[in-house]
């Protein structure tokens, strides 16, 4: 699937986090624990009712009723995938129904998302696999059994698909089942965690995503915070950080203690009561069920607690996190299209001339005079989003100065300049790019009667000024700010002959086109250091077009004439970007992930009307529109021309 990328693409953008990156990801895997838990264990009293922990959506929150989705569900659907479902479940296998790609259990220590990945279950010992049973421990009943994630693709004949997307966590067992008595140990089971990354990007998987372990309070300690686990969950955090920079694979470390902190400093923006003890009590499960919100409670209500149980998340902060993740996922459809905002104004001053030169077309100045024209110019852009991962609309004003001088009779050089400004909104959440660039060119035009040419170039510097990329964070919208610059070089040309069509008031000319553009965007970093700001590479758009079109102008009186153009362009600059980024609270993991991706294809049309008021002046209309897939622009000027 294409992404559009040729002027139009530059309001293309993921909208909010729905069906995001589909076009990027193939499929999600994922492997935990508890926290990442899909429902490997049907419900007692309720079998095909599989149990996640979170808490129940109600309405009265008993048995049978559904639980929530889990964070690594919410980003799997987020990116509008096929629903995800558990790996290893009784009954779903009872029933005759397939088993999912999320592997994470209740329970699972950093050993065993390990073996759930490597290795086969050994009956001898009970260890090894993916396992069910019917309490956290290995200690309970064995439920159901089958072997690791590696071993059944390796037993069916298949691999990995290089463009799944793995989702890791882990970790939290180790510290609860008493693993991690010293810094040590906390190191110990982060390289055990890290070892899940690393043997599945050694079987082919490219794109990971792993959440950094929560060290803020939970109801399992009555809300207390103990300095001594403070320091072995940051042990662990940064052993971990260490490992995951060393993998050659694009991970997404999410600093999800981080983010418990930001959600915590302004609990009632999230939907949260800060009236309530958020970090000691709980909806169900726990020593000390909330009074009000809890499920023995005046009014039952978990949306409004951080804590579903003894220690696990709401569904309100189930999503809360899930969007953490998939703003990340989605930096790269909006970041990536500055450089296209950039050749969006481009063709804009291309246009803008070539309108120029059409109502120029047999009616020079004469030889050794100058023509100038000034140009105002407005342009809206609508984008359905149909072949892309959203939609969203852009507007942008422009202002072209520009003069011509006839050298000789078969000759005209000129010189031009662009001043545009740009706005686009784009998604869910309305992020907002402002550019404005400013273009100097020069021209050269030829005609003989019967073969014409022109050939142009461009310098530009690019100020990207008033960066605001937007996206929700639960309940809430966030805004990360920046800004950076750039420039950008191109040269354009066209060749025609004039085709004899017995009408004096009718020339009809075909045409070939070539387009070259390169534009370098600097690097930047989003202000300050939250748990979802990022860092960006820098980025390179390097356009080839090449054109086939039609040209037409007929004089509608002796002071009129109306002109136009119709052409059909291919690019060859088309494959799909990459963009390098980095969390700014995340220092020593970096990764790169799929961008936008150029159409091949894009038809434009132009139509002018030029109507002399006076010897040596003029004013003239003109409208360019271009398609790429689904996406359009627009864009209509007026412009007052006078020789000297």
């Amino acid at each position: 699937m294409k992404r559009v990328l040729t002027p139009l693409a530059l309001a293309c953008l993921l909208a909010g986090t729905a069906s995001t990156d589909a076009i990027a990801y193939s499929g999600m895997v994922v492997f935990g624990d508890s926290l990442s838990d899909a429902g490997q264990r049907p419900e007692a009293g309720a079998p095909n009712n599989p149990v996640r922990h979170t808490n129940r959506v109600g309405p009265t929150y008993g048995v049978g009723e559904a639980y929530g989705y889990t964070s690594p569900m919410l980003i799997n659907q987020g990116l509008g995938l096929a629903p995800q479902v558990a790996s290893t479940n009784l009954a779903r296998a009872a029933n005759g129904l397939p088993d999912g790609n999320n592997w994470a259990v209740g329970g699972y220590r950093t050993e065993q998302v390990y073996d759930s990945i490597t290795n086969v279950y050994d009956p001898l010992t009970g260890t090894g696999g993916s396992q069910v049973r019917a309490g956290l421990t290995y200690a309970a009943p064995l439920m159901r059994q089958r072997d690791g994630y590696l071993v059944y693709l390796r037993e069916n004949g298949l691999g990995i698909d290089r463009d799944t997307l793995f989702y890791v966590n882990g970790g939290g067992n180790d510290f609860l089942q008493g693993l991690v008595p010293d810094a040590a140990g906390a190191q110990a089971a982060a390289g055990r965690l890290a070892a899940s990354v690393e043997v599945l990007q050694a079987a082919g998987g490219r794109y990971f995503m792993v959440p950094l372990l929560v060290d803020v309070p939970s109801p399992v300690y009555g809300g207390v915070f103990n300095p001594a686990q403070q320091e072995l969950a940051d042990a662990f955090n940064a052993e971990l950080v260490t490992r995951l920079g060393n993998i050659h694979a694009e991970v997404i470390p999410l600093n999800v203690p981080l983010l418990y902190r930001e959600v915590l400093a302004d609990p009632a923006a999230f939907g949260f009561d800060p009236t309530r003890n958020l970090l000691g009590s709980c909806f169900s499960g726990c020593a000390s069920i909330d009074s009000v919100y809890g499920i023995t409670g005046s009014t039952p209500d978990p949306t409004r607690l951080l804590y579903a149980d003894i220690v696990h998340p709401s569904t309100t902060m189930q999503q809360i996190l899930a969007d953490q993740g998939l703003s990340i996922l989605g930096a790269p459809w909006e970041i990536g299209l500055l450089p296209q905002a950039a050749e969006s104004a481009l063709d804009g001053a291309r246009d803008g001339l070539r309108q120029q030169l059409r109502a120029d077309w047999g009616a020079w100045q004469p030889l050794e005079q100058w023509r100038s024209f000034v140009t105002g110019a407005g342009r809206q852009s609508d984008y359905d989003g149909a072949q892309s991962p959203a939609s969203g609309d852009g507007s942008g004003q422009g202002l072209s100065l520009g003069a011509s001088y006839r050298a000789a009779q078969d000759w005209r050089i000129g010189m031009t300049l662009d001043l545009q400004q740009q706005e686009l909104e784009l998604g869910a959440r309305d992020s907002d790019y402002d550019l404005r660039s400013y273009l100097g060119g020069v021209f050269a035009q030829y005609h003989d009667g019967l073969l014409w040419g022109d050939l142009s170039a461009r310098l530009g510097y690019l100020d990207y000024h008033d960066l605001q990329r937007r996206f929700a964070l639960g309940q809430t919208t966030r805004t990360e700010q920046g800004e950076t610059d750039g420039w950008l070089l191109a040269v354009d040309g066209r060749l025609g002959v004039e085709l004899a069509v017995g009408d004096p008031r009718l020339r009809l000319s075909p045409f070939v086109s070539a387009d070259y553009a390169r534009i370098d965007v600097d690097g930047y970093r989003e202000d300050g250091a939250s748990s979802t700001a990022l860092s960006y590479d820098d980025q390179r758009r390097e356009s080839q077009r090449l054109g086939l079109g039609l040209q037409a102008r007929y004089q509608l009186a002796d002071d009129a004439e109306l002109f136009g153009e119709i052409a059909r362009e291919r690019e060859f600059e088309d494959d799909q970007a990459e963009l390098g980024m980095a969390l700014n609270s995340v220092s020593g993991v970096d990764f790169e992930l799929n961008s936008v991706e150029p159409e091949r294809y894009q038809t434009r049309a132009s139509l002018g009307l030029r109507q002399r008021l006076a010897p040596g002046l003029a004013l003239q209309l003109g409208y360019d529109h271009r398609r790429a897939a689904d996406d359009r622009q627009n864009s209509l000027g007026v412009s007052v021309v006078m020789d000297w």
